[in-house]
């Protein structure tokens, strides 16, 4: 593969990265996140652009890394869960955020784990490093799932 078609890819991936870090930059927190109550080990707000920005460019990486070792017959078969992933992560804002529908967006965060966790072991199979990218990825969504849990059962 050409070093132009890899940095095209690499772009490809981060534009669709990009337009899935959108619906978290259009539906805000806001007033009606800051009026809850929130569970201990609440990351302070700052931590959360800063998280976020560095886990897209991991997961754009790692989608990048897994495009390029998977067989060409096997692209889609590995890379469906990162899309079908990146989905769930762009409704979760909308359903919580945008939305307010606390325990719906409890189901979409557990079903986004479910997904990472399918990616991670696709990944897996054609590069370990593209695999071990999306690691921390996993983490911060356990972080939300409990933070969501939590913000649902104090708020009712």
């Amino acid at each position: 593969m050409t070093a132009t078609r890899s940095a095209l890819i690499l772009l490809g991936w981060l534009a669709l990265v990009t337009l899935t870090a959108l619906t978290g930059i259009f539906t805000p927190p806001g007033e009606w996140y800051a009026g809850l109550d929130k569970p201990p080990f609440t990351p302070p707000s700052l931590a959360f652009p800063i998280a976020w920005t560095l886990l897209y460019l991991l997961m754009a990486v790692a989608a990048w890394r897994a495009t390029l070792a998977a067989p060409p017959a096997m692209r889609w078969h590995t890379l469906w869960p990162f899309v079908a992933q990146l989905a769930a992560n762009a409704l979760w804002s909308i359903l919580f955020f945008g939305l307010h529908w606390m325990l719906v967006a409890l189901v979409d965060l557990l079903l986004l784990w479910g997904l990472i966790v399918f990616t991670i072991r696709r990944f897996a199979g054609v590069s370990p490093l593209a695999a071990w990218l999306l690691a921390p990825y996993l983490a911060w969504v356990s972080l939300a799932a409990y933070l969501n849990t939590s913000i649902w059962w104090l708020n009712g």
